[in-house]
């Protein structure tokens, strides 16, 4: 497969399963201090992975659960935030400005700052309370960070009396590397012809809801638009029809993302609409995949990491037949802004 190596996929993955034992580790540390409510904080890319995560908290757990967008957590100082807060963040590089100073703010009235970062020597690792590495790269990132947040977010449900799946999620978790690796093989042909089929068009709309609404905002924003200058919208289905539905048109283009949770037929009706008045209409559904070795009631909770992993491949051939590199920027990391 273009620009995939198949040993290092797993070696990544893998360490974020093996993480999951630290994690459990970290929270036996954090319940020592006590904490009454939790606060997911993420900036860009890990805003958006944090999403799956506020869904599950949302639709299984009654812990107090807050989600916020780091530069904005910092100017807005929400009263509930305290020295019995949790803070659960993540940055590859570790040196995001926003999530850092989110995360030194926090740390600053006394909250527990649990942080998913490359290395344990950098700004945010620094800035934790409990910082927990593992080496990655963007093409394996949002698995690897999925993985082990949602292990720390079933364990910190299971030890607030919801969740009873949570040991045998745990365990589905564990076998999600070589699932993952060969949902990517097997998308792999499909994402080559999108991407052909696509390398000109000027403008995309992804729509999505629920627990993969976090993979069709990244994607959207994150890789067409920052890693390929393409403009594109993303918007939630169940707003489609409140306002975006006018800018539908025989040549747009729509990208519809379909996951296996409570809110899958908000994007059937958006299908059933576009298709009847578009000619450019894209489904990438975590049905389509046998997921050998996950249970039947878990599919739902990893539909996050199978979106993740179909849209990878998307965005690696574009690369390829646009002739435009993942990882040029004319602004972001360049010029002061």
């Amino acid at each position: 497969m273009y620009g995939f190596d198949n040993e290092t996929f797993l070696s990544v993955l893998h360490g974020a399963v093996d993480n999951i034992e630290t994690i459990g580790k970290v929270l036996d540390q954090a319940e020592k201090k006590g904490y009454k409510n939790v606060f997911l904080i993420g900036t860009g890319g890990t805003y958006s992975m944090l999403s799956p995560l506020s869904y599950l908290l949302k639709t299984n757990s009654t812990l107090e659960w807050y989600y916020d967008i780091a530069a904005e957590f910092v100017k807005a100082k929400p009263k509930k935030l305290t020295e019995k807060s949790l803070m659960i963040t993540a940055s590859l590089s570790g040196d995001t400005k926003e999530t850092v100073e989110a995360a030194e703010y926090a740390a600053s009235v006394g909250a527990q700052v649990i942080a998913f970062v490359g290395s344990e020597d950098s700004p945010l690792g620094r800035a934790a309370t409990y910082p927990i590495a593992n080496a990655a790269s963007n093409d394996n990132l949002v698995e690897e960070i999925h993985i082990q947040l949602f292990a720390l977010g079933a364990m910190l449900m299971k030890r607030n009396g919801d969740f009873e799946q949570c040991d045998r999620f745990l365990e589905n978790l564990k076998r999600m590397p070589e699932v993952l690796l060969k949902v990517r093989e097997q998308n792999d042909e499909r994402a080559l012809a999108f991407a052909e089929k696509h390398k000109d068009t000027k403008f995309h709309m992804f729509v999505g809801a629920g627990n993969t609404w976090g993979e069709t905002y990244c994607f959207a924003m994150c890789v067409l638009e920052e890693m390929q200058w393409i403009p594109t919208k993303s918007i939630h289905a169940a707003e489609f029809f409140h306002g975006t539905i006018e800018m539908t048109e025989k040549d747009m283009s729509f990208v519809l993302i379909k996951g296996e949770d409570e809110t899958r037929p908000l994007v059937d009706r958006v299908e059933n609409f576009v298709k009847q008045h578009s000619e450019y209409v894209e489904v990438f559904d975590t049905k389509d995949y046998a997921l050998e070795g996950i249970d039947e009631d878990m599919r739902k909770f990893v539909a996050p990491m199978v979106t993740s992993t179909q849209l990878e491949r998307v965005s690696a051939h574009f690369e390829h037949v646009r002739n435009h590199s993942l990882d040029i920027r004319r602004y972001y990391r360049t010029v002061e802004y």
